[in-house]
């Protein structure tokens, strides 16, 4: 085999309706019709030569993607980017929310370390991991620093995706520690600035191309007097180049050496370390402060109090302030003197209180918090969300289970609802809860539960989900998706949204009453206008699988969107109180204004980097191979992979089904398939294996199957001996 090559007599591509030219010895006979104009047929040769891939990109053992990290000084000057980096790049762009990264105001930032990193994380399509950590608590930070004790650490392309689609900028660390860390700088700093800015460049270049935006530089090790006066001009360098290559990057400094190159942590800004805040965007402090170092901190920082992160250990090593589940103690008298606040490895509810009950504890550590962690709003439409968080027991489809096995990838967590645990106004017992459920989904591998009791004395309760901060398009296009616990008695469901500026809104369809803040309860359509059909994907509005469906249409006028929540009524007045439990699968707010817009066609499939092995029978192959192809960013949030037609001649045909076998779920335009089992073809003859990828729309459009990019490999194996 050529190896995934594309030239040659033995692998030729063709796009069009019927097989080529290599496709003889019985492929006539079970080659079937061509479905779209955008399928290509790819003829190969079997070939068991090994052809190993990048051992930095791929793992060893099974070829799928992997993140990974530099080791050396060496590495970091020597990286390039290759196209075996594709997978590592991220594909969601920082999505824009309110109030953005820059406004002057206290902000938050979170520190992952967990275990040196780079666990389960790192398989950039997913594992099949029980009960993995998951952070889903956007809303709350600004920065997110993917931290380990390796010399570059470039975040794994997951964690970006996930932060991005909230809004949060991620940062890499490059850090420096002990004797190894010193020698390293004194190689890079201590010399010409040739030395320490090619290391800027490098940087620079790395945050681009994998689109992260920025470092955390840590610098653990005492310096010379000549690396420690480079310091701060190699910081101001870094900066300058994250600024004319990356939109909005940012350079943090972490409190460790000082001015005079002796290691000593200050746990505060100070004229030790001042010069190198100076440099950069901001300083990052040690964990064991008291209020009198905030106290100091407030005239050294001046007008940029905002740039300062005061340190706070979840795990309370030191002497520290608060920790753990008191982390609020910590977080209370940072808020009180102005300063952001840098909360370090939180998954020490995770690692500390184990997996069981994960999700009700992470719940409970950011509920403490969450009244000193003001809220991000959501600032652009379309906006939809299925609350799956990046993992789950099975894998759900327009409400049906199609996969029964744990999973786990962070570029499938969707946007999560402000989560709430409280007592309701009223009668003592009254409460609401909201939660994650891995038992149901829509799509994903998980819902929004929704838990409570109506007091006797009101008629519902108001479930806050979102917060927006945008202007309203003329006309609004609302869907909900939920199920109610059919053993409690029923209750009404309804949306309800809170407009500003309510005073000058005029709303087209519904009531509104003058004043600050505006509540809309509009009605759900009857049926669903012959030009909105194809929003419904997965389902009508009727009952699927349990589920049920409301549509809204809404017109405002010079508002804009402020909240959105969910509404639960008793349907009849009753002295009793009235406990319900709701799941909510999927929510869209669409601007029905741009909802006319033509679908793309379906993307022109390419195949690479093949790789063959015996498989477990005499008369089968395992095949890997990397699937690629083009498609507006802008209008898909991912893409299904499937598989059809793993058949040969002679009965040699694998068990079937009637639909395309799903593979996987690709978040980028490129999917590496693995270890997938194919017949093996006669010595005369040919066989053939059909790859399918779907679209999925971010408006939730449905996409026809004439649509989706379509790949035929027909193989032949000389090779091989009759059975």
């Amino acid at each position: 085999m050529d190896g995934g090559r594309r030239d040659g007599a033995k692998s030729r591509e063709k796009s069009g309706p019927g097989p080529g030219p290599e496709a003889q010895g019985g492929v006539k006979s079970f080659l079937p019709a061509m479905e779209s104009q955008g399928t290509t047929i790819l003829h190969k040769t079997v070939s068991y030569a090994p052809h190993p891939l990048p051992a930095r990109q791929f793992d060893r053992n099974t070829t799928e993607p992997i993140s990974f990290y530099l080791s050396s000084l060496e590495e970091l000057l020597a990286w390039k980017p290759t196209s075996d980096d594709d997978f590592n790049v991220a594909t969601m762009p920082l999505a824009t929310r309110e109030p953005p990264l820059h406004s002057k105001r206290p902000r938050t930032l979170v520190c992952h370390d967990m275990k040196n990193g780079y666990l389960e994380d790192r398989f950039i399509q997913g594992s099949a991991s029980r009960d993995p950590y998951v952070f889903y608590h956007w809303q709350y930070i600004d920065i997110f620093v993917y931290f380990s004790h390796h010399p570059v650490t470039i975040p794994p392309v997951t964690w970006t995706n996930a932060a991005h689609r909230n809004g949060v900028s991620v940062l890499g660390t490059f850090i420096t520690e002990w004797t190894r860390g010193a020698q390293v700088c004194e190689a890079f700093l201590a010399g010409e600035a040739a030395a320490y800015h090619a290391v800027a460049v490098q940087l620079g270049r790395i945050a681009h191309f994998y689109r992260f935006d920025g470092w955390l530089i840590n610098i653990e090790n005492t310096l010379s007097e000549a690396a420690a006066r480079n310091l701060p001009l190699f910081l101001r360098d870094l900066q300058e180049q994250l600024r004319r290559d990356v939109p909005g990057g940012l350079v943090l400094w972490y409190d460790s050496v000082l001015q005079s190159g002796e290691l000593q942590w200050q746990n505060e800004l100070n004229e030790k370390n001042r010069v190198f805040f100076d440099a950069c965007d901001g300083l990052f402090t040690n964990y064991n402060w008291k209020e009198e170092h905030l106290e100091r901190m407030g005239a050294q920082a001046g007008e940029r109090l905002a740039d300062v992160y005061v340190g706070i250990d979840v795990f309370a090593r030191g002497e520290v302030v608060g920790g753990g589940f008191e982390t609020d103690k910590a977080l209370r008298l940072i808020r009180k003197h102005g300063f952001s606040a840098a909360i370090f490895a939180p998954g020490w509810v995770y690692e500390h209180l184990g997996k069981e009950n994960f999700l009700q504890n992470e719940n409970r550590f950011w509920g403490l918090l969450a009244e000193l962690l003001p809220t991000h709003s959501i600032s652009t439409l379309p906006f939809s969300t299925c609350f799956c968080l990046g993992m789950g027991t099975g894998r759900f489809s327009a409400g049906q289970e199609e996969e029964v096995r744990p999973w786990y990838n962070l570029s499938a967590q969707e946007i999560q609802p402000l989560f709430t645990d409280q007592q309701v106004p009223g009668r003592a017992g009254s409460w609401l809860r909201t939660r994650c459920s891995l038992q149901d989904a829509w799509n994903g591998g998980s819902c929004l539960l929704i838990e409570g009791i109506i007091p006797p004395e009101k008629g519902h309760v108001a479930v806050r989900l979102f917060s927006f901060q945008l202007p309203a398009p003329p006309k609004l296009f609302l869907s909900l998706l939920y199920k109610l616990e059919e053993k409690l008695p029923e209750v009404a469901v309804a949306l309800e949204l809170t407009t500003r500026d309510s005073g000058s809104c005029g709303v087209g369809n519904v009531g509104a009453a003058p004043g600050p803040a505006t509540q809309h309860q509009p009605q759900p359509l009857p049926t669903l206008p012959p030009h909105r059909s194809g929003l419904l994907s997965g389902g009508g509005q009727q009952s699927t699988a349990g589920w049920m469906r409301r549509c809204y249409e809404l017109e405002l006028r010079d508002c804009t969107l402020h909240q959105l929540s969910l509404i639960l009524s008793r349907h009849q007045p009753g002295l009793g109180e009235t406990r319900f439990s709701c799941r909510l699968g999927e929510i869209r707010v669409l601007d029905a204004g741009g909802l006319h817009s033509s679908l793309p066609q379906g993307p022109s499939l390419q195949a690479s980097q093949l790789l063959w092995h015996k498989g477990p029978g005499t008369d089968q192959l395992s095949l890997s191979l990397t699937l690629r192809w083009s498609y507006p960013h802008s209008q898909a949030c991912c893409f299904r992979i499937h598989c059809q037609g793993r058949a040969g001649p002679r009965g040699r045909e694998l068990p079937q089904p009637e639909q395309p076998q799903l593979l996987g779920v690709a978040h980028a335009t490129l999917y590496r398939v693995v270890g997938l089992a194919v017949p093996q073809a006669p010595p005369t003859e040919s066989c053939h294996v059909e790859f399918f990828v779907e679209p999925v729309l971010n408006e939730g459009v449905a996409v026809d199957r004439s649509r989706w990019g379509r790949l035929v490999l027909v193989y032949s194996d000389p090779a091989s001996t009759s059975t």
